[in-house]
């Protein structure tokens, strides 16, 4: 029931937006509190204070004691420690976005709403200036091992689908050649570096090495899973692989660098099926022009 004459959809939405509130507090507490950054950590709990005045101002009107949403607090920071502090809290931040342009619709019932939403604005630009984490100074690294494992190694995988037609076979001559491109990725990548008078060479080859050999990996996987007679439902589940990679590496890097998605998912979704398509095609070519029947 709505409280101080508020109209029920204002009383939903400050119940919705309290618990919110209080949750990423939570978030940005635990955040902060594991940064050894010290211009960070201030900002973050600095931050985490705001959000915790903020519930105590919507509490003013609701007169309810709502609880947090402790599971998603915890599922957030979870994730920061797997992609990064970045991605999460932009994530957050790009949530708040949209609960900026509802406040302009309760500034007459909710004086305070008008200030409230100037915070969470000037959270944004804090965090935005903040920001520096190691794993996205190495971005281009990762994407060049990715794009190009994606590339390579998935349309070879497919090439050799039909001239091999085994998937042990198969899988055996994905992981040497994943492996050998690895290497060679990793050494290019820091003789690259190293040429440029950068310190971090060895850093961004690693980068680069580790993104391929994690892309080889979970394309290969299905040829070794899969009987040796199921050579063609591997090729179908390494290509799906393939676009779930890619969909949730452009998602992670439009999230955390503020770069559209989908252009970039379509044109690099678009490349790999492309090559893969091409490279199947020339197996069955090359198998039919040679002869070879294994």
């Amino acid at each position: 029931m709505a409280k101080q004459g508020l109209s029920e959809q204002t009383f939903r939405f400050l119940c919705r937006m309290q618990a919110n509130e209080l949750t990423e507090h939570i978030v940005y507490t635990k955040i902060g509190e594991r940064m050894s950054d010290g211009h960070n950590k201030d900002v973050l709990l600095r931050i985490a204070a705001d959000e915790k005045k903020h519930a105590a101002v919507w509490k003013s009107y609701t007169e309810l004691d709502i609880k947090p949403h402790k599971g998603k607090a915890a599922w957030l920071v979870f994730l920061s420690r797997i992609f990064g502090f970045t991605f999460v809290l932009k994530k957050m931040e790009s949530g708040e976005d949209g609960a900026n342009t509802k406040y302009e619709k309760y500034i007459n019932e909710i004086p305070e709403a008008k200030q409230i939403a100037l915070d969470e604005a000037h959270h944004e630009a804090e965090l935005l200036e903040m920001l520096d984490e190691e794993r996205l100074q190495y971005v281009g690294s990762m994407v060049l091992g990715l794009s190009d494992a994606l590339v390579e190694i998935s349309g070879t995988l497919a090439g050799l689908t039909f001239a091999l037609q085994n998937t042990r076979l198969i899988a055996l001559s994905g992981l040497i050649t994943g492996i050998s491109a690895t290497l060679s990725m990793a050494s290019s990548e820091y003789l690259s570096a190293k040429s440029d008078g950068r310190k971090d060479a060895l850093k961004s080859s690693s980068y680069t090495g580790v993104a391929y050999l994690f892309t080889v990996a979970l394309m290969v996987l299905p040829y070794l899973l899969l009987p040796a007679t199921g050579y063609m439902t591997a090729l179908a589940i390494m290509l799906a692989v393939v676009v779930l990679i890619i969909f949730g590496f452009t998602y992670y890097i439009s999230v955390a660098k503020g770069l559209p998605f989908k252009k970039r998912f379509a044109e690099m979704a678009g490349i790999s099926l492309s090559v893969s398509a091409i490279s199947f095609v020339i197996g069955i070519l090359v198998k039919k022009f040679l002869g070879i029947s294994i």
